[in-house]
């Protein structure tokens, strides 16, 4: 059954206690053609809009399920998500990271309490499928194909309404899909007339490919510090709802993404981590076009270092 609007607003009372409403500020650069909005999902609790989703699922699990602790494949926000709510469940978590996950997000996680297990690329990937990985016990909390997670990440369509009801148009970094999907649910269904892009960056694009063909396509993925999304392929069932709700694609390169990650920094003090500057990377290009562009920060968990040299390059 297809994700609906009294579920995202169901699981903004399940979120209550977990995740802030984050603000929705105007980029201060006034010689762009285009209105921007940053939604700061960076300055959530664990520094990403994963808490939400984590929030929602878990609040939605029965004790019986939760006994066993829980278990998530993460790169490292959605870990961190699923962490802090174990942490406060008092349940023990597992995360399979792949092993090109930046140690700020995988320090970040065992400091919550969590227990990391690092793998190759595609071994993690595969833990998407299987929903689970072998000899680990614990409820899966799949990063994005789940609709309790996408329920929780849809609240950002909510909030982003009620704070900008003349938005034209919204940016939304695309991984898995479960924002994408979450937050296209809620405007969809409140502003029909709302323009919806996923973004992706050009080093890892599936979605782009995909949409372009119809179908699910395999594309050569590179590793770079734009770490919180990029992948190889998409799920068909992700895809399919993508289709449905989306109004198409656009990616940025590397180059890009660090210029936009810098120019956050420098006009608002907002620190954004790659993924969460992908949207503004498109939206600074005008492939978006004009009006009221709302750029989703999707998190802000940058390794120090990645973030000095990007911030000291001219």
């Amino acid at each position: 059954m297809p994700l609906t609007l009294d579920e995202v607003r169901r699981a903004r009372q399940l979120i209550a206690g977990a995740a802030i409403r984050t603000p929705l500020v105007r980029l201060n650069v006034w010689d762009a053609s285009a209105e921007i909005f940053l939604k700061l999902e960076n300055l959530q609790p664990i520094g990403s809009f994963k808490i939400r989703g984590a929030a929602t699922a878990m609040n939605l699990m029965s004790k019986a399920e939760l006994a066993g602790g829980v278990l998530t494949a993460s790169a490292g926000n959605m870990a961190q998500g699923v962490a802090w709510n174990a942490r406060r469940l008092g349940i023990p978590c597992t995360v399979i990271a792949p092993d090109t996950a930046p140690m700020t997000k995988v320090r970040a996680v065992e400091r919550l309490g969590g227990r990391v297990l690092s793998v190759p690329f595609d071994r993690w990937w595969q833990t998407f499928s299987d929903r689970g990985y072998p000899g680990i016990d614990g409820a899966f909390v799949h990063p994005f194909d789940d609709e309790r997670v996408m329920a929780g990440n849809g609240t950002i369509g909510l909030e982003l309404l009620e704070e900008l009801p003349g938005v034209d148009t919204v940016l939304i970094p695309w991984g898995g899909g479960g924002l994408a999907v979450g937050i296209a649910t809620a405007l969809r269904a409140l502003k029909p007339s709302v323009r919806i892009y996923a973004v992706e960056v050009e080093t890892g694009a599936p979605l782009a490919a995909s949409w372009k063909a119809g179908s699910p396509q395999v594309v050569e993925y590179r590793p770079s510090f734009v770490d919180g999304i990029g992948s190889k392929t998409v799920f068909s069932n992700m895809l399919a709802m993508a289709q449905e709700l989306l109004d198409g694609t656009f990616t940025a390169s590397v180059d890009e993404i660090a210029a936009a990650l810098k120019l956050m920094a420098e006009r608002n003090r907002v620190i954004a981590e790659g993924a969460g500057a992908v949207a503004l990377a498109v939206a600074l290009s005008g492939k978006a076009g004009g009006g009221r562009i709302a750029c989703i920060v999707s998190g802000g968990n940058i390794d120090a270092a990645k973030l000095a040299s990007i911030l000291s390059h001219d």
